[in-house]
């Protein structure tokens, strides 16, 4: 079976939408609503819950998706690990490209599947 493709950095071309953070600068905070995902098109952003940072996504990669396939509130914060450059993509566009583009789909799925298999073998 081949690697699913999980850089999205399709989505950070000139035309789209980008906000800037810089570090330690809060996106958004587990506990809040979700109205959109974020591509990051350049630095990186860490999820943390508590002390803990599950993970650093870098530029390419996607994060607060999860909140948009299942609808519940966020289940951890991002942090900006050092100045970043993001795209959000809104519910109506995510499902839009899940509904138009069945590898976009796909590669949303591998990035939560390969999250839970860390997160299953992460110390309580």
């Amino acid at each position: 079976m081949s690697q699913v493709v999980t850089d999205f950095g399709l989505l950070t071309r000139a035309s789209a939408e980008t906000k800037m953070f810089h570090a330690g600068d809060v996106i958004f905070r587990e506990g809040e609503d979700a109205a959109q995902m974020y591509v990051v098109k350049s630095g990186a952003v860490d999820i943390r819950r508590g002390n803990r940072t599950l993970e650093t996504v870098e530029s390419g990669g996607i994060f607060g998706e999860m909140a948009l396939v299942d609808g519940a509130k966020r289940s951890a914060d991002a942090i900006a690990h050092d100045d970043a450059e993001v795209v959000p993509v809104t519910e109506k566009q995510f499902l839009f490209l899940v509904s138009q583009t069945p590898y976009f789909a796909i590669g949303v799925m591998g990035v939560m599947a390969r999250r839970l298999r860390t997160m299953n073998t992460l110390e309580p």
